[in-house]
């Protein structure tokens, strides 16, 4: 991919994170297990999960996200 197409999609993306209210964001690809673990706080020490349809884990302390565990990122985003 382009630098320039590539830095178009992150843009793209960045409306989106500034909506988390997050002042840091961690991401961390395990490829082997094809997941991507987005952090919103370190460490994130969750009471729960939420877990969608769509095998993406909501991490939760309270009713606060403090991160999202995506699977099978390389299918979702080719």
């Amino acid at each position: 991919m382009a630098a320039k197409a590539l830095i178009n999609e992150i843009f793209s993306a960045l409306p989106y994170i500034k909506k988390l209210g997050a002042k840091h964001i961690w991401f961390d690809f395990d490829d082997e297990a094809d997941v991507l673990y987005v952090s919103l706080e370190r460490p994130q020490k969750t009471t729960d999960t939420d877990i969608l349809d769509d095998g993406t884990f909501i991490r939760l302390r309270g009713k606060k996200i403090v991160g999202i565990t995506i699977t099978n990122i390389s299918q979702r985003f080719k």
